[in-house]
C-alpha cells in the first residue's frame, strides 16, 4: 500500500493528517502490516492531553501489543469509535476508516520534526530486512 502524500510520518510509524490547527492520526501500513492481525485498540480519553513521543493509546494483535505515540504536543478531541467494534479497520484501512484521533495540535513546530512520504518512505528503505 503506498503511504499518502498529504500526511506527516514518525519513526515510531505514526501517521497524522493536519487540517488547521487540528490532526488525525493512526498508525501507517507498514506498522499494521508489522503487527499483523489487530484484534483490539485501547483509544485514548477525549481531553487527553499527550506530549510529543508520549504514548497515547495501544493496538493490541495477536502478536503483541503496541503503544500508539503521540507525533506532537497535543489534545485529544474526538475517537474513532468504530474500532470498538472493528479493530480490524486499522488493519485494512489505516489512512482512512482505521484512524485512532483526532487532535488538536498544541505546537505546530513540532510538525517540522516530521517525516514527508518521501523521508518515510526513505526511512523504511533502512529498516527493511
Amino acid at each position: 500500500m503506498e503511504n499518502p502524500s498529504d500526511l506527516k510520518y514518525t519513526k515510531d510509524h505514526e501517521w497524522v493528517r493536519i487540517i488547521g490547527d487540528t490532526g488525525v492520526i493512526g498508525i501507517t501500513d507498514y506498522a499494521q502490516h508489522s503487527l499483523t492481525d489487530i484484534v483490539f485498540v485501547e483509544l485514548p480519553q477525549v481531553g487527553k492531553k499527550t506530549e510529543i513521543s508520549k504514548s497515547m493509546a495501544v493496538v493490541e494483535s495477536v502478536k503483541s501489543v503496541s503503544d500508539v505515540f503521540a507525533p506532537v504536543s497535543c489534545e485529544v478531541i474526538e475517537v474513532n469509535k468504530e474500532l470498538e467494534g472493528k479493530p480490524q479497520l486499522v488493519n485494512q484501512e489505516p489512512y482512512a476508516k482505521g484512524w485512532i484521533a483526532k487532535i488538536k495540535i498544541l505546537d505546530k513546530n513540532q510538525l517540522n520534526q516530521l517525516m514527508s512520504k518521501a523521508d518515510y518512505d526513505n526511512y523504511l528503505q533502512t529498516i527493511k530486512h
